[in-house]
């Protein structure tokens, strides 16, 4: 299999990574970029071919990744419209729906629509991913292989579902840093060394995911265990509760999700 990424940013370069790693043969990648330097580092780490345009070599593949930014890809896509014959189209930008990404293909029908999150960087991704019911099961299986080089992979079967993953998954690192960074300061407000506070939020975040992945039992179960009637966690959770925290982050992934469908609307015009 042959596989040419249009874009040859972070995720193209975990993606790549991850499939040198599995095994992959470095003359079966090709990435097109117009920017030297990133051609020049994926070439000199992975052994890739490289190309600055869409060229008839970069078109002889068996999957096309697309990888450029959202706002930039109609511009991308205009050197392949009406060429493509039979390669499978995966699309890993955000905010762009696999109508918009076919019209401006030509009317191009074998496509996948895919959401990686930032951990794919390190292997510990986890991808959302649709296809259409003309997409059959061999290309599905080649999709979630490619995706799952970085990662976890899962499917859903409406495509507006796709917004509601960004929100979650996509956007969710995010919100990790975001909680990590306010219980780190709260600590050091408190008195805890910085370095200290910090070590103490991230392990403590690690460890709960790794609990929660690896336990049957469902995480509100978990987190009443760790809550005595009347002890330290009980104290911190009334103030969440107070706050209603859960309803505050609610409402922003909420917002996310709406944001994307708004981006899909926005990114998808002619």
């Amino acid at each position: 299999m042959k596989i040419t990424f249009i874009g040859g940013g972070n995720m193209a370069t975990a993606l790549i990574g991850g499939l040198r790693k599995q095994g992959f043969s470095a003359a079966g990648i090709q990435v097109v970029d117009p920017v030297e330097e990133t051609r020049a580092r994926l070439t000199d780490t992975f052994g890739v071919r490289c190309a600055a345009a869409i060229d008839a070599a970069a078109l002889n593949c068996e999957v096309l990744m697309l990888a450029v930014k959202p706002q930039v890809m109609k511009e991308a896509l205009l050197p392949a419209a009406g060429r493509l014959t039979n390669q499978l189209v995966i699309s890993i930008a955000a905010g762009l729906r696999l109508a918009d990404i076919g019209r401006w293909l030509g009317g191009y029908p074998r496509l996948v629509r895919s959401m990686p999150n930032t951990p794919a960087l390190i292997g510990a991704g986890i991808t959302g991913l649709y296809a259409p019911s003309a997409v059959d099961h061999e290309d599905r299986a080649t999709a979630e292989k490619i995706l799952h080089a970085v990662g976890r992979t899962l499917w859903v079967e409406d495509e507006a579902l796709m917004d509601v993953v960004t929100a979650v998954s996509g956007s969710g690192p995010a919100y990790v840093f975001y909680f990590i960074e306010a219980l780190q300061n709260a600590g050091v407000s408190l008195g805890l060394p910085a370095e200290t506070a910090r070590l103490l939020a991230i392990e403590t975040f690690l460890g709960a995911a790794k609990l929660a992945e690896a336990s049957i039992d469902p995480v509100d179960q978990l987190r009443m265990r760790v809550t005595s009637k009347g002890g330290t966690t009980a104290a911190a959770l009334e103030v969440f509760n107070d706050e209603a925290l859960d309803a505050i982050i609610a409402r922003g992934v909420e917002a996310a999700a709406a944001r994307g469908r708004e981006l899909c609307e926005i990114l998808g015009q002619d």
